[in-house]
């Protein structure tokens, strides 16, 4: 039977932290695109925040799939706009929160908060990451654009 003396124990305590850290597993990658479930932004349809609707519920009926997320949007309209240039419709940095990559990491974002800037879309996790956002955009977006896509992972 094997003992261990206080000394042997309490080292064994204090490595096991460091232990942890340094065999920590690889994790995968975030998608580009935030999404849960597949779909990109919460369902809410791209487009719609550039006609001056804010977020509106897209329809299944209406989606498309690209960049590994599938997009859903309120009209045919809306999706053959989307279809001929995604980029130009599509959030800023993937759509996850705008506020937290510009501080380095990632957060979902709720479709609520939101912001059009330079004509581009910007989501935030919630209406208190927007308004940090708001306080100063283009270094927010400077920051940001340092950081992406490094923070995916």
């Amino acid at each position: 039977m094997t003992t261990l003396t206080r000394r042997a124990s309490l080292g064994l305590m204090l490595a096991t932290p460091a232990l942890i850290l340094a065999a920590r597993p690889a994790f995968a990658r975030e998608p580009d695109i935030y999404q849960e479930g597949g779909i990109a932004i919460d369902g809410s349809d791209a487009v719609a925040y550039f006609d001056g609707n804010g977020p509106v519920a897209g329809n299944p009926a209406h989606q498309i799939n690209w960049n590994g997320a599938i997009w859903q949007f309120a009209s045919a309209t809306n999706a053959d706009t989307f279809q001929a240039d995604p980029t130009a419709y599509a959030p800023q940095f993937g759509g996850y929160c705008a506020y937290a990559a510009s501080l380095g990491y990632l957060a979902p974002t709720m479709p609520e908060a939101w912001t059009l800037y330079d004509g581009k879309l910007y989501l935030n996790a919630n209406l208190r990451a927007r308004d940090l956002w708001l306080q100063d955009v283009p270094g927010n977006i400077a920051k940001g654009e340092a950081n992406w896509p490094g923070i995916l992972g």
